[in-house]
């Protein structure tokens, strides 16, 4: 049997082959649209419910349309935009030239709370076919109608991207609730002040994914509220008599949690206009409940006929914003009155509650018991005809460009599944968040070459309690008291109300962090090298385990608790023992491609010095390390050089370096000679530290550090590069740098919230 393609006729065998190819054709489409999914446009869906939210997404409309190459734009009109009575004012979209991919109507006519439910019910049955065939990358939805809600619902259960506009801000009526709805179902929040962001950060949400971009309104409205043909436009609606800031404008709501009080004043405005007796251009109230009422109250006072009103159902927002922008007053309780207005100045009159909650320029009024008719009167005597200065709470005409960043921004391969930023919860034992801090805990470890110590260490930095004991020297016994000293100081946290987040562990010579072992080791602490300290620990205790070097600890402490605190490149350098330290460069500890940065102790100062403890000579720990000082204080006291005035030395007592730097204080010019040597070899070794990192601060750790601090400041600005002379060398005020630099450690990672 042939088969019949057009006028092609083909056998079997031959239309089997087409068809196999065909399939692997299309296959290999969808493989390379795959691998190429990254580069595609981004398929943004706009879905527009009322001529409110319309004057506020075509914008960003226009916006997404003029770069076609990044975004794909769809259309979605729903709501009152579909109604006779509202104006049908989707044809302003296709006005504007936007193909408008669905029509969905949604509203169940009635305009009272039970249609207002129906009408989410009825848009929840229709959408989910609309979605399912447009299926967007982003749906951008704004504000807080119902309808907004029924879209975020039904994007948010259909596992849609959105991006809610104009979020986290009050207004104070039952929108406040709707608004907060549909931030909590989005995924990304374009907002338009900082209060609204605060709003938003407090409710939870991501800071990452939230910009502060401004009302996308205003870009439209900065640009052209300054239009030469403004009394064309204001003579078209309300007559050639009529005169700049001679005029009102009105726009009054109901309020849906409080349908009788709002019917009530739409009529006393109106009363109140009537006695004003002046050109009023007034617009018919949205659909929400209570709107078929206010109608009537406008219809049995006769507003439509009256000479002094032109009642309209729809304006478009360039027209609108002129007539704003011209009036001598605006009265009712849109937001338009408390946003838009401001931004030309115009006073503005806010009747009761819908509009209380948001922020406002001085140009606002608010009458909030507006219970009779002579208040109202009142304020609008006050009010019309004055001039304010023009207020940019709301934006500063840029909002658009920041949104189109932003969703260029998205990364459609991150999880969809949004998550909330909840702060601290409070233990069930206190209510005060100082008790909680502190209950939070870390548990250092420090190996030292002589003490191994043990600390719990709270939020604040604070020691709450300390255990010292020898180092053994071998490692068994060495790993056998670790494991002793870190579950006794478990089970005492306990009975101190301190939650143990992980272990910090601070040791001598060189680590790899990542793994959490010790590599090689100093000389003071033996057996101790290729040292996995980790697993052993993590085992017994159950709870996460960091190892670093303690001149990286020293660092990280001072970071988080001393003066290196919010400096973003800084080098703490230990002079006590030997010579050690951190680099952190660009709020970042330096660890190097093999973990050995950082080893400021054998930065070379002299070719033919002293032998180090590494095997090389001249290196800063030979000449400035206390076991330098303390080898030329023997060498002095053997040569019997010592010995100055004043100098208290008992033959039992063992030399040290305190007496070399006694005896140099005391007039002693061979100990002198001495020590500034040390604090020369350790000032360039420090400058060669500032030539190569170009820290802003230097911090000088440990017991020689109060010494060093004035000569090695003194050798910079002698020595240094002039940019450089600049870095002020400080003494550390931390008193267990090592225990507490484990510790943060602990405390940094343990509580890092990750998103």
């Amino acid at each position: 049997m042939e088969k019949h393609l057009g006028s092609v006729c083909i056998n079997p065998h031959e239309f089997y082959y087409w068809r196999t190819q065909r399939v692997r054709e299309k296959m290999d489409r969808r493989r390379m649209e795959d691998q190429n999914q990254c580069k595609r446009k981004l398929r943004v869906c706009v879905a527009t419910c009322n001529r409110a939210d319309y004057s506020k997404l075509a914008p960003i409309m226009f916006g997404l349309k003029s770069h076609p190459d990044e975004f794909e734009l769809e259309v979605v009109v729903l709501g009152s935009h579909l109604i006779d009575d509202y104006g049908n004012t989707f044809r302003m979209i296709e006005q504007d030239d936007f193909d408008i991919g669905s029509k969905l109507h949604t509203i169940v006519r009635g305009e009272d709370e039970a249609a207002m439910v129906e009408s989410v019910g009825l848009a929840l049955v229709k959408l989910p076919d609309v979605i399912q065939r447009l299926h967007p990358d982003i749906l951008v939805v704004h504000g807080d109608r119902f309808d907004a809600l029924a879209l975020a619902t039904a994007a948010a259960l259909m596992n849609i991207r959105i991006l809610h506009v104009e979020g986290g801000e009050v207004s104070g009526t039952i929108d406040d609730s709707i608004r907060h709805a549909i931030s909590k179902l989005a995924h990304y929040h374009a907002c338009c002040t900082r209060m609204a962001e605060q709003h938003l950060i407090a409710m939870c949400e991501d800071h990452s994914r939230i910009l502060l971009a401004g009302c996308p309104s205003y870009d439209k409205l900065l640009l052209s509220h300054q239009k030469e043909d403004y009394m064309d436009i204001i003579k078209s609606w309300l007559g050639d008599n009529v005169k700049e800031h001679d005029y009102i404008v009105a726009l009054q709501h109901p309020v849906t949690t409080d349908i009788k009080n709002s019917i009530k004043i739409y009529g006393l405005m109106l009363d109140a206009l009537l006695s004003f007796n002046k050109t009023t251009l007034i617009l018919f109230p949205n659909i929400d409940a209570g709107s078929k009422e206010m109608v009537r109250v406008m219809r049995k006072k006769g507003i439509e006929q009256h000479p002094n009103f032109r009642a309209v159902k729809h304006i478009p927002f360039e027209q609108f914003i002129q007539l704003v922008n011209h009036a001598g007053c605006m009265i009712g309780n849109s937001s338009c009155g408390v946003r838009e207005a401001g931004a030309f100045g115009t006073p503005v009159i806010n009747l009761g509650t819908r509009q209380t909650g948001r922020e406002t320029g001085e140009n606002v009024l608010h009458v909030r018991d507006a219970d009779t008719h002579n208040k109202i009167y009142h304020a609008l005597e006050l009010q019309f005809g004055k001039r304010y200065p023009c207020s940019k709470i709301y934006g500063d005409g840029n909002a658009v460009p920041r949104i189109l960043k932003f969703l260029s921004s998205i990364d459609l391969d991150e999880p969809l599944q949004k998550t909330f930023c909840f702060p601290p919860v409070k233990d069930p034992i206190s209510q005060d968040i100082d008790h909680i801090l502190e209950t939070q805990s870390a548990l250092a470890v420090d190996l030292g070459g002589t003490n191994l110590r043990v600390a719990i260490i709270c939020m604040r930095g604070n020691i709450v309690r300390k255990y010292t004991q020898a180092n053994p020297k071998t490692f068994e016994a060495r790993m056998q008291l670790i494991l002793k000293m870190c579950s006794d100081a478990m089970r005492d946290a306990v009975f101190l109300n301190c939650r143990i987040l992980g272990v910090g562990v601070s040791t001598g010579g060189r680590v790899n962090p990542q793994e959490g072992v010790v590599l090689h080791s100093t000389k003071l602490i033996q057996e101790w090298s290729a040292v996995d300290l980790r697993t052993p620990i993590s085992d017994a205790l159950h709870l996460p385990v960091w190892v670093d070097n303690d001149g990286n600890c020293a660092a990280l402490a001072e970071k988080k608790f001393g003066h290196g605190k919010g400096v973003e490149n800084f080098v703490t350098v230990i002079t006590g023992t030997g010579i050690g330290g951190g680099i952190i460069h660009q709020n970042e500890l330096v660890h190097g491609s093999t973990f050995c940065a950082a080893e400021l102790g054998h930065i070379m100062v002299s070719f033919d010095g002293p032998e180090c403890s590494c095997g090389s000579r001249g290196c800063i720990e030979s000449i400035a390390s206390g076991m330098a000082l303390q080898r030329e204080a023997k060498r002095l006291h053997d040569e019997d050089l010592l010995k100055v005035d004043g100098l208290d030395m008992k033959i039992s007592d063992p030399i040290t370096a305190a007496h070399l730097i006694n005896a140099a204080r005391l007039g002693n010019s061979k100990a002198n000679i001495v020590l500034n040597k040390a604090s020369t070899a350790l000032g360039m070794g420090i400058i060669n530290i500032l030539h190569i990192m170009n820290p802003s601060l230097v911090i000088l750790s440990g017991v020689l550090g109060s010494y060093y601090q004035a000569p090695v400041q003194r050798t910079i600005m002698e020595r240094a590069l002039f940019s450089a002379q600049s870095v002020k060398v400080v003494i550390s005020d931390l008193e267990e740098p090592a225990l507490l630099g484990a510790a943060s450690m602990v405390l940094d990672y343990a509580t890092r919230r990750i998103y």
